[in-house]
């Protein structure tokens, strides 16, 4: 891959990665409840729908889900669903403590943060027909694919995992302004609308037409 084709592509991946969608809600949700450094197995959960996400384009997969409108509805309503699970969760949390020893907070365990994100990205199909679209612009077929689809996959992971760090880290920093049950409970309630607010808009996504 050429340098200025790699730099074209890394710039396309900040503005898809700052773009806010379902994975910044549950990076910031993370972040909020966790804290940085527990929430953050969220962000690598993320990265491990993502980097599924690719695999199946790669593979010509993803041509497939682009075309078979059961795949495309099945992934989509799963998503839809899981999307507003999350956000019954999330207003059902309890205020957290924050006068109490960190032992006594609320911990997520990682292997559980990190298959809520891995869901997250991975039940999109919309995210996969976009790269599906997106990523052969930059590849060059007369050169081996293989290597080019993995250098776009580590780029695209790294910008992800930097984006969600500073969202995560951003909702961290709100809890320490929370002093109160009751500004708490509002945070969490505003996280939950924002989960079923992008669960709409995943329900409205339709397959394109072919």
């Amino acid at each position: 891959m050429a340098l200025e084709t790699w730099l074209a592509f890394f710039i396309a991946c900040w503005v898809i990665s700052l773009s806010p969608g379902a994975g910044a809600v549950a990076s910031m949700s993370a972040g909020l409840q966790y804290g940085f450094w527990r929430g953050y197995w969220n962000a690598v959960g993320l990265q491990l729908g993502l980097a599924l996400q690719i695999a199946i384009v790669a593979a010509g997969v993803g041509a497939v889900l682009a075309t078979s409108a059961m795949a495309f509805s099945l992934i989509k309503w799963f998503g839809v669903a899981y999307l507003v699970y999350l956000g019954y969760k999330q207003w059902k949390a309890l205020p957290s403590d924050l006068t109490a020893d960190a032992a006594e907070r609320p911990i997520g365990r990682p292997l559980t943060l990190m298959l809520r994100g891995f869901l997250v990205n991975s039940s999109n199909p919309k995210a996969i027909v976009f790269m599906l679209a997106v990523l052969p612009q930059f590849i060059d077929m007369h050169a081996p694919l293989l290597p080019q689809y993995l250098l776009m996959g580590v780029t695209m992971i790294l910008v992800d995992l930097i984006v969600m760090a500073g969202y995560t880290g951003l909702a961290s920093h709100v809890l320490r302004a929370l002093r109160t049950p009751r500004q708490q409970r509002l945070m969490n309630r505003s996280f939950a609308a924002l989960f079923v607010a992008a669960a709409g808009l995943l329900a409205t996504v339709k397959r394109a037409a072919v």
